[in-house]
């Protein structure tokens, strides 16, 4: 894997967390009385959608060049990577199970891709 395609990798993984943790944040704030027209949903919705297409679109090319044994390893790291971020920027609480669970999800990943 070249120094490129890392960053692409990279690039693209959190392109997908923070589209996952903007479109959270406009749902969130999608039940004021304004609904779906305020600006506090309209603009993360927007950008979570850009990004969650530019993450499809850095997949595909990488798809064009690379395994998806070898590239699925990577977003098997999402999980613990929304999981922080979850916390952090949403609030949400990080109880064991969660922290737990995110780990063995990409141990599972981890080894799934080694075999």
């Amino acid at each position: 894997m070249t120094a490129v395609a890392l960053v692409i990798v990279l690039v693209a993984l959190f392109a997908a967390v923070a589209g996952q943790v903007l479109l959270k944040k406009a749902m969130e704030s999608s039940h004021s009385a304004a609904g779906f027209r305020s600006r506090a949903v309209i603009v993360p919705f927007a950008i979570g959608i850009a990004l969650m297409t530019l993450q499809f679109f850095l997949n595909l090319g990488l798809l064009q060049r690379y395994d998806l044994s070898f590239i699925y390893p990577f977003q098997g790291l999402s999980v613990i990577i929304i999981t922080f971020a979850a916390a952090i920027t949403l609030r949400e609480k990080l109880t064991f199970q969660v922290i737990a669970g995110s780990v063995l999800i990409s141990v599972g990943v981890a080894l799934v891709s080694f075999t």
